[in-house]
Order: structure tokens, then sequence, then C-alpha cells
């Protein structure tokens, strides 16, 4: 997929790469590091900095968070969601800007409309003080010329919960109390200066000491890498890179499924209203700045991820679990301790190929035989990746109950500020709808921050994909596996 921000994901990918090598071969010292470093800008002229000096120490801190560390030792929170901070010093301090449109004019209306003393004339154009600005706008409503603008940085602008602010030196601070680990502002960065952390490294030391690990994939995966990769030829790579095997958590959205819908008619019985568990940034807005809703109207049933890895270890004693898929927010809720049984690692789409890469290994098309053929999840399991599919799902199953649907009223959310305006309609007591699907991401989580594709390209891949796929039903498709032996609640009860 072209991005605008190729580059900075060229530099990421190589590091990331380099690091999973330093990984298999146990050289994750800081000698290596330190060749990294000057491997990634020799000099003595710089890449893609002022300096060289300031490009490596981007690089180190890029180490660390391959590390699952945070980005410098003095990094203020231990969020998921971090800052280099020397990348981002690049970026604008101003909120408000005078462009070469400023005609130096006698009435010098900007100047008088600013009440803190902001505004200076200049030689060829006005100027304004970032020190002083409040940033209130008169002088760009009263400019006649239209030549003050606005510059609202990429990384705020992207934030849905006003999470970004910035310090007195312009560098971005991230509100761990506010942020929900979405990871929208990694992109919008042209910098590159907001990243997550990441565990390929840790992964790969488990997978090296002897340990029973299982892939668990998101729905997502499937029509990232076109067509002709099917999941059984997914579940090859992972067992060529040393997993014990993988299972598909849209398994888990049939699990999900069977037991929110369970809780979707008590509830609708009762005349009460409830939110989907299954996006992990839906739920962070829910629990940071909804608190009272989600602990009246979230369901207590734990998300696919937790549902497979719970399953996985009930069966398997003592195996790590890694989820892999375009999820950052997954991340977060891998490290929410709260909850018993979840994943243990997190990797996204672009960390498990720099897995394979680092092994000289790529996903590779399969004979379609019915040994290699791979199917744990029903359609609807398989749809959790998509806008709605969720709800769906949960309407499928309360289907083959024989549940009557006939009254409900669902609202699908797509992308965190329309999840924003139901939540705020549910605190307010104005939401006509019963029952919301909760997904941070437009489209769902096919348009998560990490896909390899356009959402609508990988939209048509699936389709193609599911004409292959059985049509066993959601409820039907739970016989087979043994549901008794692990709590599908987050209270693990």
């Amino acid at each position: 997929m072209i991005t605008n921000d190729a580059g900075i994901i060229k530099l990421k990918h190589q590091i990331m790469e380099d690091m999973c090598r330093l990984a298999w071969n146990d050289q994750l010292d800081e000698e290596h590091f330190d060749e990294l470093a000057y491997k990634i800008s020799p000099g003595p002229r710089p890449n893609y900095r002022c300096c060289v000096y300031k490009e490596r120490e981007i690089t180190r801190q890029r180490i660390r968070l391959n590390m699952g560390l945070k980005a410098s030792p003095d990094t203020d929170n231990d969020n998921i969601i971090q800052v280099v901070k020397p990348a981002c010093e690049e970026c604008s301090i101003a909120a408000y800007t005078v462009t070469d449109n400023c005609r130096l004019c006698m009435g010098k209306a900007c100047m008088n409309s600013c009440k803190f003393g902001a505004i200076s004339m200049g030689p060829h154009r006005s100027y304004i003080d970032p020190d002083k600005c409040k940033e209130c706008g008169q002088c760009a409503k009263a400019c006649p010329y239209e030549a003050i603008v606005h510059l609202v940085r990429p990384c705020k602008k992207a934030c849905d919960v006003n999470a970004i602010t910035f310090d007195e030196t312009g560098i971005c601070k991230i509100d761990d109390s506010k942020c929900i680990s979405c990871g929208h502002c990694r992109h919008a960065c042209p910098f590159g200066a907001i990243n997550s952390k990441h565990y390929t490294v840790n992964v790969i030391q488990e997978l090296k000491a002897g340990k029973e690990v299982y892939a668990m994939v998101a729905p997502a995966i499937e029509g990232q890498y076109g067509p002709e990769i099917s999941m059984g030829a997914i579940r090859q790579s992972f067992l060529k890179l040393g997993f014990a095997d993988m299972v598909e958590v849209g398994l888990g959205g049939d699990m999900t499924a069977a037991y929110e819908s369970a809780e979707w008619a008590e509830a609708a019985a009762k005349g009460k209203k409830m939110t989907t568990s299954c996006c992990p940034a839906f739920v962070n807005m829910l629990k940071k700045h909804f608190p009272e809703q989600y602990e009246e109207n979230m369901s207590d049933v734990v998300s696919p991820m937790c549902a497979v890895s719970r399953y996985l270890k009930a069966k398997h004693p003592g195996c790590i679990t890694v989820f892999v898929g375009p999820c950052i927010a997954k991340k977060s809720e891998a490290l929410d301790k709260s909850v018993e049984g979840n994943a243990d690692y997190v990797l996204a789409f672009s960390e498990f190929e720099r897995m394979l890469s680092s092994r000289d290994m790529k996903i590779e098309p399969i004979e379609e035989s019915e040994e290699n053929r791979y199917q744990e999840a029903s359609v609807f399991g398989k749809e959790f990746a998509s806008s709605g599919g969720v709800a769906d799902s949960v309407i499928e199953c309360m289907i083959e109950r024989g549940d009557d649907i006939s009254g409900i009223r669902l609202r699908k959310c797509s992308g965190a500020s329309e999840c924003k305006t139901a939540l705020l309609m549910l605190k307010a007591g104005k939401l006509p709808e019963d029952f919301i699907e909760g997904m941070a991401c437009v489209g769902g989580c096919v348009g998560g921050p990490s896909t390899r594709l356009d959402k609508m390209e990988t939209t048509r891949y699936r389709k193609t994909m599911f004409q292959n796929a059985d049509d066993r039903g959601v409820l039907e498709n739970l016989k087979d596996y043994p549901m008794e032996s692990f709590s599908m609640f987050r209270d693990n009860h």
C-alpha cells in the first residue's frame, strides 16, 4: 500500500528487521546496538535530520522500543504509544503563523486584535511570538487578507480524545489518562516521532528458549496478502518460524458473539443498553472517558483475542500466546493484568513480517489440499474484522437460539469520532438505539493503523476468499470446542 510516510516506515522496518536478526543470533548488547546506529547513519553527512548525532540518537531510542522499553529512560509515562523526542523537535511550535500574504497594512488589524501583545511588525510581514500567543485565533479572524493560518499539528489532529499536548519546547506529550492507544497519531506524524513498543525480540527469545508458542491471528489478516495467500499459507509461515501452531481469532469472534448474544437478550428484556467488548481502543475510551458507562453498559464478555488465549492456555498449560493483527490498542489490552489469561504478546502485521524477513523467509502461496486447508471460525467470526461484523454476528447467534430480534435497534460506530458521539448520547440518556458496536478505526479492524492494504482492496479480497469457506453456524461451530474449560468473562468467573 502506498502511504504518505513510506520513508518513515522503511526506516522503522529496517531497524526492526536488524533487531530481529540480533535476537536470533543472541547479539542483543550495546556493542551491536551501536553498530546498528552507525549502520543507519554512517556519516559524515546526515540522511534525514540536521546531523548524524541526532539520527543515531533516534535510532537508539527506536532500539529501546524494539526491546519493549520506553523510548528513553527519562520518558515520563510507560504508555504503549511513545514519543521519540529527538524526532519530534523538527515540528513547528507556533499554532498561528503569518504567511507571505501579509501586506503590512496600515490598519494593523492583527496587532490591534491581540490582547496579549504577541504580534509585532517585521520588515516584510507581521510576526507572532509563540511564547506570548494564547492561540485565541482573533488575529486570524481580523486579518483582511487571511494571511494568518492556524497550524494544527498532524498528531493532535489525528487524536479524537484530546490526549496530545505539547511542552514548553514544542515536544509532543501523550496524556496516558486520556490516550486510548488507537495508534492513529503514529502514521499522522510526518517525522515518525510517535511509535509504539514492539515485542518481536521478546517473542524470538521465547521461541529460542524452547517455549510452546502459539500464534493467534486477527480476522483482518485474511485479504491482507492478496487472495492467493490463504489462512493455510499463513499458518505454514508461523510453523516455519518455530511456532507450535496458529489459531485464527475469528474463532474467538464466534466465542464472544455467542456469549454477548446471551447478554444482549437478557439486557433487551430489562430495557438495558449495552456496548460490545471487541475493540480495545473503544473499551479504553469507555474506561477513561466514560467510566460510569463502562461500569453500567459495557459487556462483561472478554474480547476474541482473550477468548482464544484462554482456550489455548486451558488446552496447553504453560504455553505462550502471541496475537498478530493490525491493532496497536491490542498491546495495551495484553498488558492489562486485571484480565487474566490474555495474550502474552501482541505483534502488528509488519512486525510479524520483519520476523520472517530476518530469517530470509516470506509468506508464500501453498497448494490448497485437504491437509493444508484451514478454517476454525465461521464466516460470522471472520467478519469481526469489519465495521458492523460484531453486531451482525451477535444477532446471528440470537437468531440461531430463536430469540426475538424484531425490536432490537443497533448503532454501528465506525471510527473513534462516531464512537465518542454515541457514548456522549448514551451518557446523556439520549441514545435511541439499544446496543452500540464500537470500532475505533474507520471501517473496523481492516482499517487499522497497521494494516498492509487499503481497506477497500482488503474487503474485495476477503469477499473472494470467504466464498471458499464453509457455511457453519456460530453455535454449531462452538460445539467442537471445550467452552466449559475456561471463562468467557472479564472477571474470570
